[in-house]
């Protein structure tokens, strides 16, 4: 017989647990208040579909703007410490402790300084996926080859040139990396920011009816924070296949044929 691929394991062992979820409340091996059916919770999404909508829109939007600031941010910053030996040398052991720190507990200062709304959220989720970003994007800029900015600094490249052809390509695989945990790690900010305190989202929705022992509707809102994990991973998935199709072509531009173009 032959073996199973990989893929074809991953569908099964998924399929296996949605069956248990099924299975093992209806059958009462599992309190159905601790985990209801997934039939169960499936029909709670979709009786209050357009609840969960709305405040997934919020969810989404704060999440957006999240990653721009924490992955975006993240990697600049990142590229820009790893590149530096002074700058590293100074700053890297101040984020590294920094990371270790459980920012969760610092969440009723952002609500002290930013308020309750979106902002504080935004802010929290932020940083909660900086620090992880810009560690993994510092630790890919250090395995540059410094030959290759010896290269384009000969060549007259600037230094954006450099950042552009030289320094992005050669740390896009780490970068991809440090991405995926940082916007998951966003995703867990906004939503945990939600649940702390908070009158919109998802993590407000898992809040409030987690206090009505509606585990239903509480599932339900899970799903779509799985959900949209998933979907944020899948797609950085699909920018790391692009990526390895393309390949390690990418060479140094000239400067003067940049400036010609």
């Amino acid at each position: 017989m032959r073996a199973p691929t990989s893929r074809e394991t991953r569908w099964l062992i998924i399929a296996t647990l949605l069956v248990l979820w099924e299975t093992l409340p209806r059958f009462g091996v599992i309190p159905p208040l601790f985990l209801p059916p997934l039939s169960t919770t499936a029909y709670a999404l979709w009786a209050n579909g357009p609840e969960y909508i709305s405040h997934l829109w919020v969810t989404l939007r704060e999440v957006g703007v999240a990653l721009l600031f924490a992955c975006g941010g993240g990697i600049a910053a990142g590229i820009a410490l790893g590149t530096s030996p002074a700058l590293r040398r100074l700053l890297l052991p101040i984020v590294s402790s920094a990371y270790a720190i459980p920012l969760v507990v610092l969440y009723p200062l952002f609500t002290a300084w930013f308020g309750i709304g979106e902002p504080s959220k935004i802010v929290f989720a932020s940083v909660y996926g900086f620090l992880p970003t810009l560690l993994g994007a510092a630790a890919g800029a250090q395995t540059i080859d410094r030959g290759m900015l010896v290269t384009a600094k000969s060549m007259g490249a600037t230094r954006m040139q450099q950042i552009v052809h030289v320094l992005l390509p050669a740390t896009m695989p780490t970068v991809l990396t440090s991405l995926r945990i940082g916007g998951a790690l966003v995703i867990v900010g906004v939503v945990v920011a939600e649940m702390l305190m908070s009158t919109a989202g998802i993590g407000f929705l898992i809040s409030r009816y987690r206090t009505l022992l509606d585990s239903p509707k509480v599932f339900a809102a899970i799903l779509l924070v799985l959900a949209l994990a998933i979907a944020f991973d899948l797609l950085v998935q699909a920018a790391e296949r692009r990526f390895s199709q393309r390949g390690s072509s990418g060479t140094v531009a000239d400067p003067q044929s940049e400036g010609a173009k």
